[in-house]
Protein backbone atom coordinates (compact mmCIF):
# COMPACT_ATOMS: atom_id res chain seq x y z
CA UNK A 1 0.00 0.00 0.00
CA UNK A 2 1.08 3.16 -0.80
CA UNK A 3 1.03 6.72 0.96
CA UNK A 4 -2.09 7.66 -1.87
CA UNK A 5 -3.66 4.85 -0.70
CA UNK A 6 -3.04 4.33 3.09
CA UNK A 7 -4.76 8.27 3.22
CA UNK A 8 -7.64 7.36 0.85
CA UNK A 9 -8.54 4.22 3.74
CA UNK A 10 -7.46 5.66 6.88
CA UNK A 11 -10.73 6.93 7.79
CA UNK A 12 -12.60 5.34 10.11
CA UNK A 13 -16.30 4.92 8.73
CA UNK A 14 -14.48 3.99 5.66
CA UNK A 15 -12.85 1.08 7.32
CA UNK A 16 -15.92 -0.14 8.88
CA UNK A 17 -17.48 0.12 5.35
CA UNK A 18 -14.74 -2.18 3.84
CA UNK A 19 -14.69 -4.54 6.84
CA UNK A 20 -18.41 -5.65 6.68
CA UNK A 21 -17.85 -5.70 3.09
CA UNK A 22 -15.01 -8.38 3.42
CA UNK A 23 -16.60 -10.15 6.08
CA UNK A 24 -20.07 -10.58 4.93
CA UNK A 25 -19.75 -9.92 1.47
CA UNK A 26 -21.50 -7.49 -1.61
CA UNK A 27 -23.70 -4.77 -0.13
CA UNK A 28 -25.39 -1.56 -1.17
CA UNK A 29 -25.02 1.84 -0.09
CA UNK A 30 -28.11 1.80 1.55
CA UNK A 31 -27.29 -1.24 3.16
CA UNK A 32 -24.83 -0.66 4.23
CA UNK A 33 -25.64 2.95 5.78
CA UNK A 34 -28.54 0.07 7.52
CA UNK A 35 -26.14 -1.27 9.84
CA UNK A 36 -23.58 1.27 10.43
CA UNK A 37 -26.63 3.75 11.46
CA UNK A 38 -25.18 6.32 8.65
CA UNK A 39 -26.98 8.17 6.10
CA UNK A 40 -27.04 6.91 2.79
CA UNK A 41 -25.57 9.93 0.60
CA UNK A 42 -22.25 9.79 3.43
CA UNK A 43 -21.32 6.02 2.80
CA UNK A 44 -22.01 6.58 -1.29
CA UNK A 45 -18.93 9.14 -0.91
CA UNK A 46 -17.02 6.79 0.70
CA UNK A 47 -17.29 3.97 -1.03
CA UNK A 48 -16.74 5.72 -4.08
CA UNK A 49 -13.49 6.94 -2.33
CA UNK A 50 -12.68 3.15 -1.57
CA UNK A 51 -13.44 2.61 -5.39
CA UNK A 52 -11.15 5.37 -6.65
CA UNK A 53 -8.32 3.37 -4.45
CA UNK A 54 -8.90 0.06 -5.24
CA UNK A 55 -10.01 -1.01 -2.14
CA UNK A 56 -13.71 -2.30 -3.19
CA UNK A 57 -15.32 -2.93 -6.67
CA UNK A 58 -18.85 -2.62 -8.06
CA UNK A 59 -20.57 -5.73 -8.24
CA UNK A 60 -22.04 -5.07 -11.77
CA UNK A 61 -23.62 -8.84 -11.65
CA UNK A 62 -26.21 -7.34 -8.60
CA UNK A 63 -28.36 -4.69 -9.01
CA UNK A 64 -29.81 -2.36 -11.38
CA UNK A 65 -28.29 1.67 -12.35
CA UNK A 66 -30.33 2.80 -9.33
CA UNK A 67 -29.31 0.40 -6.92
CA UNK A 68 -25.24 -0.34 -6.92
CA UNK A 69 -23.66 -3.09 -5.16
CA UNK A 70 -19.84 -2.86 -3.84
CA UNK A 71 -17.77 -5.75 -2.82
CA UNK A 72 -14.44 -5.44 -1.63
CA UNK A 73 -11.69 -5.88 -4.14
CA UNK A 74 -9.98 -9.65 -4.20
CA UNK A 75 -6.50 -7.84 -3.62
CA UNK A 76 -3.97 -7.73 -0.95
CA UNK A 77 -3.46 -4.87 0.95
CA UNK A 78 -0.30 -5.03 1.98
CA UNK A 79 1.12 -1.88 4.75
CA UNK A 80 4.62 -1.83 5.71
CA UNK A 81 4.22 0.45 8.21
CA UNK A 82 7.56 1.30 8.76
CA UNK A 83 7.91 3.25 5.53
CA UNK A 84 5.21 5.82 6.94
CA UNK A 85 6.27 6.58 10.58
CA UNK A 86 8.58 9.05 9.43
CA UNK A 87 6.88 10.96 7.25
CA UNK A 88 5.56 13.85 8.03
CA UNK A 89 2.41 13.67 5.31
CA UNK A 90 1.01 10.48 6.04
CA UNK A 91 1.70 9.52 10.10
CA UNK A 92 -1.42 10.77 10.62
CA UNK A 93 -3.34 8.72 8.33
CA UNK A 94 -0.94 5.94 9.75
CA UNK A 95 -2.38 6.36 13.31
CA UNK A 96 -5.58 6.40 12.45
CA UNK A 97 -5.55 3.25 10.12
CA UNK A 98 -3.21 1.45 12.82
CA UNK A 99 -6.41 2.96 15.59
CA UNK A 100 -8.99 1.80 13.63
CA UNK A 101 -7.51 -1.77 12.77
CA UNK A 102 -7.04 -2.57 17.01
CA UNK A 103 -10.31 -1.43 17.39
CA UNK A 104 -11.79 -3.62 14.92
CA UNK A 105 -9.74 -6.97 16.36
CA UNK A 106 -10.97 -5.69 19.88
CA UNK A 107 -14.66 -5.08 18.84
CA UNK A 108 -14.20 -8.91 17.09
CA UNK A 109 -13.16 -10.38 20.39
CA UNK A 110 -15.49 -8.22 22.60
CA UNK A 111 -18.50 -9.92 20.36
CA UNK A 112 -17.15 -13.42 20.39
CA UNK A 113 -16.91 -13.10 24.04
CA UNK A 114 -20.39 -11.64 24.88
CA UNK A 115 -22.66 -13.46 22.38
CA UNK A 116 -24.24 -16.79 22.97
CA UNK A 117 -22.36 -19.72 21.33
CA UNK A 118 -23.16 -23.47 21.80
CA UNK A 119 -20.65 -25.24 23.65
CA UNK A 120 -19.09 -26.48 20.58
CA UNK A 121 -18.11 -23.39 19.36
CA UNK A 122 -17.63 -21.66 22.16
CA UNK A 123 -14.71 -24.38 23.72
CA UNK A 124 -13.19 -24.31 19.41
CA UNK A 125 -12.23 -20.72 19.90
CA UNK A 126 -8.98 -19.88 22.13
CA UNK A 127 -8.12 -16.33 23.26
CA UNK A 128 -4.11 -16.80 24.67
CA UNK A 129 -1.24 -15.12 25.42
CA UNK A 130 1.84 -16.62 25.35
CA UNK A 131 4.30 -14.48 27.81
CA UNK A 132 7.02 -16.62 28.29
CA UNK A 133 9.09 -16.24 24.82
CA UNK A 134 12.48 -14.55 24.38
CA UNK A 135 13.20 -14.27 20.64
CA UNK A 136 15.54 -12.58 18.26
CA UNK A 137 13.72 -10.26 15.86
CA UNK A 138 14.72 -13.30 13.35
CA UNK A 139 13.36 -15.24 15.22
CA UNK A 140 9.86 -13.33 15.43
CA UNK A 141 10.02 -13.44 11.64
CA UNK A 142 10.29 -16.84 11.34
CA UNK A 143 7.51 -17.67 14.09
CA UNK A 144 5.01 -15.21 12.53
CA UNK A 145 5.61 -16.53 8.76
CA UNK A 146 5.41 -20.12 10.00
CA UNK A 147 1.64 -19.37 11.65
CA UNK A 148 0.51 -17.85 8.45
CA UNK A 149 1.80 -21.24 6.87
CA UNK A 150 -0.90 -23.28 9.21
CA UNK A 151 -3.53 -21.04 8.41
CA UNK A 152 -3.06 -21.14 4.48
CA UNK A 153 -2.90 -24.95 5.01
CA UNK A 154 -6.39 -24.47 6.38
CA UNK A 155 -7.32 -22.36 3.59
CA UNK A 156 -6.13 -23.99 0.36
CA UNK A 157 -7.91 -27.31 2.79
CA UNK A 158 -11.25 -25.75 2.63
CA UNK A 159 -11.22 -24.46 -0.57
CA UNK A 160 -9.98 -27.61 -2.46
CA UNK A 161 -13.07 -29.63 -0.76
CA UNK A 162 -16.56 -29.89 -0.49
CA UNK A 163 -18.06 -27.24 2.15
CA UNK A 164 -18.60 -28.88 5.53
CA UNK A 165 -22.35 -28.02 6.54
CA UNK A 166 -21.47 -27.42 10.24
CA UNK A 167 -18.79 -25.07 8.82
CA UNK A 168 -18.89 -21.22 9.83
CA UNK A 169 -16.68 -18.16 9.19
CA UNK A 170 -13.83 -17.97 11.53
CA UNK A 171 -11.70 -15.16 12.14
CA UNK A 172 -7.89 -16.10 13.15
CA UNK A 173 -6.45 -12.78 14.58
CA UNK A 174 -2.45 -13.16 15.32
CA UNK A 175 -1.18 -10.56 17.24
CA UNK A 176 2.98 -11.16 17.78
CA UNK A 177 4.98 -8.12 18.65
CA UNK A 178 8.18 -7.66 21.06
CA UNK A 179 7.15 -5.54 24.51
CA UNK A 180 9.74 -3.56 26.12
CA UNK A 181 10.88 -5.22 29.05
CA UNK A 182 10.47 -3.03 32.46
CA UNK A 183 14.54 -1.93 32.94
CA UNK A 184 14.14 -0.43 29.06
CA UNK A 185 12.00 2.18 29.98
Amino acid sequence: MDARSLRGLAHPLRMRILELLRLDGPDTATGLARRLGENTGTVSWHLRHLADHGFIEEDTARGTRRERWWRAARVSHDLRTTEFRDDPDTRGALSVYVHEIVQQHFNRVIGYLTEDWDPAWRDAGTLTQVHDLRLSSDQLAALNEELLGVIDRHREATQASPQDPAARPVIVQLQSFPRRERREG
